[in-house]
């Protein structure tokens, strides 16, 4: 008996020291563990749980998924600090954004602190560079051009709010389009963890034979033609591109687009749409479209389909697009085509169950990140 007593002392204890040195819990959490931590989101549990990530931001480089996952933004580089919000395209000054795009070195971009950059001229970003706005609110746009990645490789994009884009005058000529990210003849590119909205053109574009790009942990919110993929129905060098669009919030306020699509293969993996006028996903010139696990909810009974309008069905019935493990609700379907399943038509190792969509794609867009603390 005396036994008995002495355990149940014992677990009481512990049980009482356990309680007073965790954290509180709160809805079976606890008060200050990072929220984002542990969703099964491959790319954001892979560096968001570490409270040291400013003492190595270049650990995000080993984090990517999908088409774009080489897309190391040049790990190893230099830091480059951006301290000035003046833009001079025909002389770059030091300190500022443009200075670092168009260095040929390899540069780890951040910022000194909160800025809103306008530019008259769009921004190229050249190759193996890294922009990471982390750890401050950076506004790109606003009212000017935004960026451009023209014949580049190994380009990371991530943690920035990108709105407002303009047409501008490029640096050779012309005008650019006034999209928010323009990914023109480029690879091993990777968009992370931005908010992208309210632009003149497109959110973002992948076009004109660029391929292995990866679009991911996106906020992408009151416009109307979100993402196109592939530049138009003549430009067959486009049947090479790979494109991955996951962990995305789509919405609200988006009309169509999310993502269109040509000629490539592209995974659409564990994305939350949040209703859409148009249509969510959609293309022409055969692409190849694997819908795995995507949370897809319609403001009435609507499809989530669209092919070109000016395609019959004895056309398009041809294309291998095919939902897997989505999820429908209020009144979404999927009008799937193409041929018997294959290696080349199987969701990603990454992906997961469309359940897991709400949690994993709680923080999408750029992130409110401190140092010190869980970003």
């Amino acid at each position: 008996m005396a036994a008995i007593f002495i355990f149940i002392w014992l677990f009481a204890s512990v049980l009482s020291i356990s309680s007073a040195s965790s954290p509180l819990l709160i809805n079976g959490s606890t008060a200050d563990a990072a929220p984002d931590c542990g969703t099964g989101n491959p790319i954001d549990d892979c560096w968001r749980c570490d409270p040291g990530w400013a003492d190595n931001r270049q650990r995000l480089a080993d984090c990517a998924v999908g088409f774009g996952r080489r897309a190391v933004g040049r790990k190893g580089g230099r830091v480059y600090v951006v301290n000035d919000t003046g833009d001079d395209a025909a002389r770059p000054a030091p300190g500022t954004l443009r200075y670092g795009l168009v260095q040929d070195e390899p540069l780890w971009i951040v910022f000194a602190g909160d800025m809103t950059i306008s530019s008259a001229h769009e921004l190229v970003v050249s190759s193996r560079k890294t922009v990471d706005g982390r750890g401050a609110r950076v506004v790109v746009g606003d009212g000017g051009a935004c960026f451009a990645v023209r014949g580049a490789s190994d380009v990371v994009i991530h943690g920035l709010t990108i709105r407002r884009c303009r047409p501008a005058p490029k640096l050779e000529a012309g005008m650019s389009d006034g999209d928010g990210v323009g990914v023109h003849n480029s690879s091993d590119v990777w968009v992370d963890h931005c908010t992208v909205e309210a632009c003149a053109d497109g959110l973002i574009d992948v076009v004109v034979g660029s391929t292995r790009v990866t679009l991911s942990n996106k906020l992408l919110r009151n416009h109307d033609k979100a993402i196109l993929l592939g530049h138009n129905d003549d430009y067959t060098d486009d049947k090479a591109m790979q494109v991955t669009v996951a962990f995305n919030r789509f919405g609200p306020g988006l009309v169509q687009r999310m993502p269109r699509c040509r000629f490539g293969l592209f995974h659409v993996i564990n994305n939350d749409y949040i209703a859409w006028q148009k249509y969510a996903i959609g293309g022409s010139a055969s692409p190849t479209i694997i819908s795995h696990g995507n949370r897809f909810y319609a403001d009435m009974a609507k499809e989530v389909t669209k092919r070109d309008d000016d395609v019959p069905e004895s056309v398009w019935h041809h294309w291998n697009w095919v939902s897997d493990g989505d999820l429908m609700l209020n009144g979404a379907f999927f009008r799937a085509s193409g041929e018997a399943r294959t290696d080349n038509l199987k969701a990603p190792s990454f992906a997961r169950s469309a359940p897991s969509v709400p949690s994993m794609t709680s923080s999408a867009g750029a992130l409110s990140c401190k140092e010190g603390s869980h970003c």
